[in-house]
């Protein structure tokens, strides 16, 4: 893939005289209509050789373009912070919002490929991370945003020389140390892993352009031309990049599904639950304080009809765990800063670190309910969403979570007297809102789509547990009984380290 940067290509002063104050204001005004715009986050990332000028090239784009509205960051070995959450946890986290460019120095590639050359990632598991970013960028694109993957090339006698060149100058000598002559000795290595890596991530929505990094003046023209261009082309073309999501799945032929098997009118006395809500919290209070559970995670995800009893299930979990140790988020229509980013931005943000426990109160399910069904985002936007949930729970799974999802399911009749008891009671009439009366109208439209996204979204690390909730007590014992189980089985089956190798999910 390197054989075009290994030209010699080059660019003469005389020529880059001429073309550096065109690009440049070309690029300012891409810039200024890009936040005009205000619907397309630019993702650039630079990596490369040593001393092929990655640095000198953020620099120009900074001197180059309004630095209000680029934001860089640069990553190196993981925090401690960063290693107690997901791979992928401190780089969504950076996500520039709409409207903004984004550089990162050193991006989601650079571990798998230094990981492989010091010995700690097998070539497999390499395959497996860049497939899990594989489907990230498709993510991304398919959100809106432009994806440009720049890697800086040198010949090996090409970074020698750029390395003297670099040592020599007094205003440059700072930036080369032992460690880079060191690096140099794995050339080699880095050739074969990064070769290997950008062949298999050279997407057709996000494909790899190599630079050769020899020369300053043709390095900077190059980069500041294809991120032109694309700016350009994307405003010019206002359609998003979508790729192929599976079609709407139809009712069943027979009226069978799911919910309609569900018998709700589960029976348990005050006296019964009492016991076995104290028996639970106890339990599930000692499962949390279990020196295993420190090497892992609880994501709890509440989904359900209206007035199912979420907030009252959420209270008796709460009621068993520290409050230094769990986080309730509860979630709502999303914010202005929400709505500038990815929709799994704003969940990620709240992943727990390992030993703590999240509690979502409505979550990322409502791409694929309440935004399906009230047509707040497009059909391909929610049936592609499936999958990406899916990727995004398997990460969690992957990293050490715990991840339980409960759907609380009444009846039609069980509903309408609990909104008609909601009205009554004066400490509750917060709970009870127009919009509650018209999600209570498209009641057979939500029922169909909760039905595929069970279907669709129950997995083996992140099954659904339907929970018959027309019996307050009988639904909150069993959901505190699933979450005991769960979390009992994971430190029984499992070693309380957080696990090292990504696991591949094929793309369906």
């Amino acid at each position: 893939m390197f054989e075009s940067a290994e030209l010699g290509h080059s660019i003469d002063k005389a020529t880059f005289k001429k073309e550096e104050p065109l690009i440049r204001a070309a690029l300012q005004e891409a810039q200024f209509n890009l936040k005009e715009n205000g619907k397309i986050p630019v993702v650039v990332l630079v990596s490369g050789q040593d001393g092929a000028g990655k640095g000198e090239t953020i620099n120009v784009l900074y001197e180059w373009m309004d630095p209000r509205f680029i934001s860089t960051l640069a990553f190196s070995s993981p925090t401690d912070e960063e290693r107690q959450r997901p791979f992928m946890w401190r780089y969504w986290r950076a996500l520039p919002p709409k409207g903004r460019v984004g550089i990162f120095a050193g991006s989601w590639y650079s571990s798998p490929i230094h990981d492989h050359i010091e010995g700690r990632m097998s070539m497999a598991d390499v395959d497996q991370r860049i497939d899990q970013i594989n489907r990230f960028e498709e993510m991304l694109v398919n959100e809106g945003a432009i994806v440009l993957k720049f890697w800086f090339h040198l010949t090996k006698a090409g970074q020698k020389r750029r390395l003297r060149a670099l040592e020599k100058d007094p205003k440059t000598a700072w930036r080369v140390t032992k460690w880079n002559w060191d690096r140099l000795k794995t050339y080699d290595k880095l050739q074969e892993a990064a070769g290997h890596v950008l062949r298999l991530s050279n997407t057709p929505w996000a494909p790899w352009i190599i630079v050769e990094g020899e020369d300053d003046r043709y390095r900077s023209l190059t980069v500041g031309k294809v991120l032109l261009e694309a700016i350009q082309q994307r405003l010019k073309d206002a359609s998003r990049q979508t790729t192929p999501a599976a079609h709407q799945s139809l009712p069943s032929i027979d009226g069978k599904d799911l919910l309609s098997a569900l018998k709700l009118d589960q029976r348990m006395t005050k006296e019964a639950y009492e016991t076995e809500l104290a028996r639970y919290q106890s339990r599930l209070s000692e499962l949390v304080r279990d020196p295993r559970f420190k090497g892992r995670s609880v994501i709890c995800a509440f989904e359900g009809a209206d007035a199912a009893g979420k907030g009252g299930a959420i209270r008796r979990i709460a009621g068993a765990l520290d409050a230094r140790d769990y986080q309730i988020v509860p979630v709502a229509a999303p914010t202005e800063e929400e709505r500038a980013q990815p929709y799994l931005w704003r969940f990620w943000r709240h992943m727990p670190r390992l030993g703590r426990v999240t509690i979502f109160d409505r979550t990322w399910y409502g791409r694929v309910l309440v935004e399906r069904v009230e047509g707040f985002c497009a059909d391909a936007d929610w049936l592609r969403a499936y999958s990406e949930i899916n990727d995004f729970e398997h990460e969690l799974s992957d990293a050490g979570a715990i991840v339980v999802k409960f759907w609380l399911q009444i009846s039609k009749e069980e509903q309408l007297k609990r909104f008609k008891e909601r009205e009554k009671i004066e400490f509750k009439r917060f709970k009870i809102t127009d919009e509650d009366w018209r999600n209570r109208e498209k009641w057979d439209a939500y029922h169909l789509a909760i039905c595929e996204m069970v279907e669709r979204t129950s997995t083996g690390d992140a099954p659904w547990t339907l929970i018959e909730a027309n019996n307050k007590y009988y639904a909150r014992v069993k959901i505190l009984r699933t979450l005991c189980e769960r979390v009992e089985a994971a430190l029984d089956g499992k070693t309380d380290e957080m696990p090292e190798k990504p696991k591949s999910r094929k793309k369906k």
